[in-house]
């Protein structure tokens, strides 16, 4: 994984690029995705932020254009919930997919070797040419389940 030095340096990049200025506030959105492995609505980044730095004004509208510009850079990846709007993590991480609970919200990470080598086939297959991909499986993790099975 990038170092957050080697990260904060792409950011700044990113930033010129599209003549926005450098801020503490756009530094602590990358900052706190880069050490915190979960997944995070930008309600949810925005006030751990306001929690962990009282002394520092951020905006809602702060952290949503800022999670959009690393969204379209590939620094963060998201994944959306519908209705209920996108969870955002580091996208520099390795490869991995998502199982999540739609009773509680939960999500899991896994990798599959054999889902992966299957969807290579299956674009070769149709001669086209795969860039990424995305794979969220859907249902009620083991708590949930217990849960409803002492209802």
């Amino acid at each position: 994984m990038i170092s957050y030095p080697e990260l904060l340096e792409k950011f700044k990049v990113i930033l010129r690029q599209n003549a926005l200025k450098f801020t503490k506030q756009r530094e602590l959105i990358l900052k706190f995705l880069y050490e915190n492995e979960d997944h995070y609505t930008p309600e949810e980044i925005y006030m751990l932020i306001k929690q962990q730095h009282p002394e520092i004004n951020i905006g809602i509208a702060t952290v949503y254009r800022t999670l959009t510009l690393l969204e379209e850079s590939k620094i963060v990846s998201s994944i959306s919930f519908g209705i209920q709007g996108k969870k955002y993590e580091l996208g520099l991480k390795k490869h991995h997919d998502h199982l999540i609970c739609t009773k509680c919200g939960d999500i899991i990470e896994f990798y599959d070797d054999t889902i992966e080598k299957r969807q290579e086939a299956i674009a070769e297959k149709f001669n086209f040419k795969m860039t990424g991909h995305t794979m969220k499986i859907e249902g009620i993790c083991e708590d949930c389940q217990e849960e409803e099975a002492e209802e």
